[in-house]
């Protein structure tokens, strides 16, 4: 695949993991329990999503939870930068400034980022960098992983048709049905290779609890991270969910909060 093909692809795929749509009831948060692994999703660019994902967290939090906190927004090969940026910084805003990472709207990030530093909770890297995500269009999902990973989520076997299917599904729906088809499979290999790191990534911090801010196509229980969580042992207790908006994709969670859409240019036009 050429170069700049790689690029456009690696672009878009920005999107596939944002959004989804089911209609379910708005249901408050709740301190009562937390899973080993919560979930949290994300229509990235959603204001009114953002706040009330963080509130969730808060109260938890308040009520006396200490999750770790991995992050979609972070390379995992910056997790050293991350780690002296914890110790060293007293405010989201100084650990943002170290950490440099482009492409995210950082000031919608930075009340989870100061509730982690004020609570002394862990912040975990736990996206694919760009260059991996070529390396993985081109050479396939086992590329980037060492070979006991390859053999403990079976990745030297096609991917199952129903995963691949509804990962072409959503990026689709995430492009405005323009992503030519020659790029689906790379586009593909690519969504699949982060979620399973951030699952792998995930299972690394245990037995601490983890919550996991990502978008909504990652935390999607048929197609994402949680997936591939449930694909080897121990089985872990895993809850998953999704910050929706109206007319967003199609997905399956564990709970739904519907949230107004964010007004927007038109997301087609970048495709057209």
């Amino acid at each position: 695949m050429k170069p700049y093909t790689i690029a456009l692809l690696l672009a878009g795929l920005a999107l596939a993991g944002c959004s989804s749509k089911q209609a379910v009831t708005y249901t408050a948060p709740t301190t009562a329990s937390n899973p080993q692994v919560l979930l949290l999703g994300e229509v990235h660019d959603n204001k009114e999503g953002h706040k009330l994902r963080f509130e969730d967290l808060r109260q938890r939090v308040e009520a006396g939870w200490r999750p770790v906190i991995a992050m979609e927004q972070f390379d995992r090969e910056s997790q050293g930068l991350l780690d002296e940026a914890q110790k060293g910084c007293l405010d989201a805003s100084c650990v943002i400034n170290v950490m440099n990472k482009k492409g995210w709207d950082w000031q919608l990030y930075h009340p989870i980022i100061q509730l982690a530093l004020s609570n002394h909770l862990p912040l975990v890297a736990v996206n694919l960098s760009r260059t991996d995500a070529s390396k993985v269009v081109r050479d396939g999902v086992a590329s980037s992983f060492d070979a006991a990973t390859v053999a403990a989520y079976k990745l030297k076997d096609p991917l199952p048709s129903d995963l691949r299917r509804g990962q072409e599904k959503a990026i689709q729906e995430g492009h405005c049905n323009m992503a030519p088809d020659m790029m689906l499979p790379g586009m593909v290999n690519a969504q699949v290779a982060r979620d399973i790191w951030m699952a792998k990534l995930i299972r690394q911090q245990q037995p601490r609890d983890v919550v996991l801010i990502a978008g909504n196509g990652h935390v999607r229980k048929d197609i994402g991270v949680p997936r591939w969580l449930n694909a080897i042992e121990p089985k872990l207790n895993v809850r998953t969910i999704g910050f929706i908006e109206p007319d967003g994709l199609q997905g399956s969670y564990d709970e739904i909060r519907k949230v107004a859409a964010q007004k927007r240019t038109d997301p087609c036009a970048k495709f057209k």
